[in-house]
């Protein structure tokens, strides 16, 4: 890679990083209220899709969402989908309208004003800590109890191995949809690895394309069903990539 090369991608990455901070720090104030009661986080939720289109317009990504069906606005569901950048919230949270809180790594919270707001609105996982996890369902039942759906990333965590298409499952997500018997909405998200992983001298702007799929009812199922579930699920998401990947 060209010295110039890399010091656009260096000087565009600092930029994704603004455009995130910006909206943050303009409506710190309205943030801090509305963050400050779980009644008030669907008006939260407004604000966070619309910090979504900006951060993906803003850096130049394109989103294009297709679907198997509509969501259903009144619905609660456990929504999933494949892990392979920091993108991937911004996309959920444009593919989706249904107020949802994430399950996601205590570890983004470090990152400067995107993670004051990312610890006081979504349940935070410490991957190492057995009773951290045990904190996350007691959190997550408790949102689901509300009428409020969930989005887990069920690999738990981003592979390191850029090669792989799709990791395995952890258990979570489907343990808790069983539990709520909830469906199961799976989304695949095509284009995020190649627009901006990890590995930080890589990336473009350009088109960032998700899948919406059918729903996996969970009705009548119980833990016994779990396995068979969460591969279930595994599988429509891998095969499309693999589809994708061909083409």
């Amino acid at each position: 890679m060209s010295i110039l090369k890399k010091i656009l991608i260096l000087f565009w990455r600092i930029w994704f990083y603004v455009v995130m901070g910006i909206p943050i720090i303009i409506l710190f104030p309205v943030l801090l209220v509305l963050t400050s009661r779980e009644q008030w986080y669907p008006q939260f939720f407004i604000f966070a899709r619309f910090w979504a289109k900006i951060v993906l317009y803003g850096s130049g990504f394109l989103p294009k969402v297709t679907y198997d069906i509509k969501v259903d606005r009144k619905q609660s569901y456990m929504f999933v989908a494949n892990h392979t950048s920091m993108t991937d919230i911004m996309l959920m949270l444009y593919c989706v309208k249904n107020p949802f809180v994430f399950v996601g790594k205590k570890e983004l919270t470090k990152i400067p004003i995107f993670g004051f707001f990312y610890k006081r609105t979504c349940i935070l996982v410490d991957r190492n800590s057995q009773r951290s996890r045990k904190e996350v369902f007691d959190q997550a039942h408790a949102r689901l109890h509300d009428g409020t759906s969930i989005c887990i990333f069920p690999e738990g965590g981003v592979p390191d191995d850029e090669s792989l298409l799709l990791d395995e499952f952890k258990d979570g997500a489907f343990r808790l949809a069983i539990d709520h018997q909830i469906p199961i909405l799976p989304l695949t998200f095509f284009d995020n690895k190649k627009r901006f992983s990890y590995t930080f001298f890589s990336g473009s702007p350009g088109r960032m394309r998700a899948h919406i799929h059918r729903e996996i009812s969970t009705e009548g199922l119980t833990q016994e069903n779990k396995k068979e579930l969460k591969e279930k699920t595994h599988e429509i998401i891998l095969k499309t990539l693999e589809a994708d990947h061909k083409n």
